[in-house]
């Protein structure tokens, strides 16, 4: 295999974290003008996205395998290759929820989360396009700082959410199966400051 210029890892993940934001869209779309009969033919789009990521996440691996000398150190790029495709996975693990539980209409709060998600993934491609540059970058740590505080939104919202579901609904199933909608929808956002935190520490072990 060829060597792979420093410009590879980067652009890697750079189409990750922008698979990671069509995800995110793409559900979000589905919530707000929410059709149950939708639902079925969405989760092959939504796969689609997320086999792009795999495939960026394999080639990354097989590039780590054969590479000499790499921009960052080779754990760290593991780590971020890891973590930006489980933030893609999460995302899609929320569609598959909806559809097996068979969810017929989507609660408000769940918007506000799925909302969150947007944001929470807008924020992180943000941070990865400053991850090449990061010993001059000015907005990295503003970006951390953003998905962090996105993280806490969420947790926030989440609590509130599962509060009043399990205060206000009397139909076990639908707990059941809002319980796990709501659970995996805060997994995406803490997936972002999984993340987020990588970056962070490798900036620190690389400045």
């Amino acid at each position: 295999m060829a060597k792979k210029s420093d410009s590879f890892y980067f652009e890697n993940f750079a189409t990750c974290a922008d698979c990671a934001c069509r995800a995110a869209e793409f559900l979000a779309d589905l919530m707000r003008n929410f059709d149950p009969q939708r639902v079925k033919e969405s989760i092959d789009e939504m796969h689609a996205i997320e086999q792009e990521a795999d495939e960026q996440h394999h080639e990354m691996s097989d590039a780590l395998i054969t590479a000499f000398i790499t921009p960052l150190e080779r754990e760290d790029i593991a780590m971020l290759s890891d973590g930006l495709d489980v933030v893609v996975d999460r995302i899609e693990g929320v569609l598959h929820r909806i559809y097996f539980t068979n969810i017929p209409s989507i609660r408000p709060d769940a918007l506000d989360l799925v909302d969150l998600t947007v944001r929470a993934c807008n924020e992180l491609k943000a941070l990865i396009g400053e991850l090449a540059r990061f010993k001059r970058s000015k907005s990295l740590r503003d970006h951390v700082i953003a998905i962090n505080t996105i993280e806490e939104e969420a947790d926030g919202v989440y609590i509130e959410a599962m509060r009043n579901l399990h205060t206000t609904c009397e139909d076990v199933r639908e707990i059941i199966a809002w319980r796990d909608v709501y659970t995996f929808l805060e997994y995406c956002a803490d997936a972002c400051e999984s993340v987020a935190a990588i970056v962070q520490t490798t900036v620190m072990k690389n400045s």
